[in-house]
């Protein structure tokens, strides 16, 4: 049996990502991301499910700052379609409810819905995590943002189902492990994810992306952020589709290794098939 490591604790989003993807298996809920890539890199658990973007609020604040020093390998992906209910004690009438408390992302994917009832958002760690506090309170004035499953888990009552402003709401996770696993290039789709610092010089990263273009080579996500506390030096993360022994990126990567100052290669992995649905 697998053990399978998440933020949150049951009930979570990121919970039933890790029961779709690995059904009938072991589930290890971690207070925060880094916790659930450490018990991966210290052979605790097996794999981690990482969320890492939704469709409608962004990406997941931290976790681009802990993919590069996690020491860990990106091994797969995964869509989830995130349905959000509105969550109170047993007795709770949706007219009463005066505050709203989830994960950030949560409020932010629900604020349309939030603020067409009048409902105050507070934030808290995570979404199932809230229901915990809202049946300890057993204030009938006070909501959670949260899943089914985490009604289920907390017996409590759904006063509204499916609140979030977009009906295409998704999160995208990744999966981790310890151990590198590059799949065979047999012609399929793929995504190779890479981390890298340019060098500190005029057009930088426009040559580094030139080298991606020159070898047609699609880039389906560019991140970047600051890090060494310095303003000047910022570190790149970016999402190619193509396999890493292709010819193609190989010469890619030979002309990033010019204008940059290190690089990283995080994982090579089958693009999951919600890519094509959504395009």
């Amino acid at each position: 049996m697998l053990k399978i490591a998440y933020q949150g604790v049951p009930g979570a989003y990121s919970h039933i990502a890790c029961q779709e993807l690995f059904e009938n298996q072991e589930y290890v809920a971690c207070d925060s991301f880094e916790i659930a890539m450490e018990l991966v890199n210290n052979g605790t658990v097996d794999k981690a499910v990482i969320p890492v973007e939704n469709s409608n609020a962004g990406r997941v604040s931290d976790v681009h700052f802990l993919l590069p020093k996690a020491g860990l390998h990106i091994v797969g992906e995964y869509f989830l379609r995130v349905r959000h209910q509105l969550l109170a004690i047993k007795g709770a009438k949706l007219k009463d409810i005066v505050s709203a408390s989830s994960h950030p992302q949560a409020l932010a994917q629900c604020s349309d819905f939030l603020k067409a009832h009048n409902i105050k958002a507070v934030s808290r760690i995570d979404t199932a995590k809230s229901c915990e506090k809202i049946v300890l309170e057993q204030d009938k004035t006070k909501a959670a943002i949260a899943s089914k499953l985490a009604a289920e888990i907390y017996d409590m009552e759904i006063l509204a189902e499916n609140i979030e402003n977009a009906s295409n709401n998704t999160t995208r996770f990744l999966i981790m492990q310890k151990d590198e696993n590059i799949p065979v290039d047999d012609g399929s789709d793929f995504i190779t994810s890479i981390v890298f610092t340019t060098k500190h010089i005029p057009a930088a990263l426009y040559k580094v992306l030139g080298g991606f273009a020159t070898n047609g080579i699609n880039i389906s996500k560019l991140e970047s952020y600051l890090i060494n506390g310095k303003f000047f030096s910022a570190q790149f993360y970016i999402e190619v589709e193509k396999h890493v022994n292709s010819k193609a990126l190989q010469y890619a990567l030979a002309e990033l290794k010019f204008f940059t100052e290190e690089y990283q290669i995080l994982g090579c992995y089958p693009a999951h098939e919600y890519r094509k649905k959504s395009c």
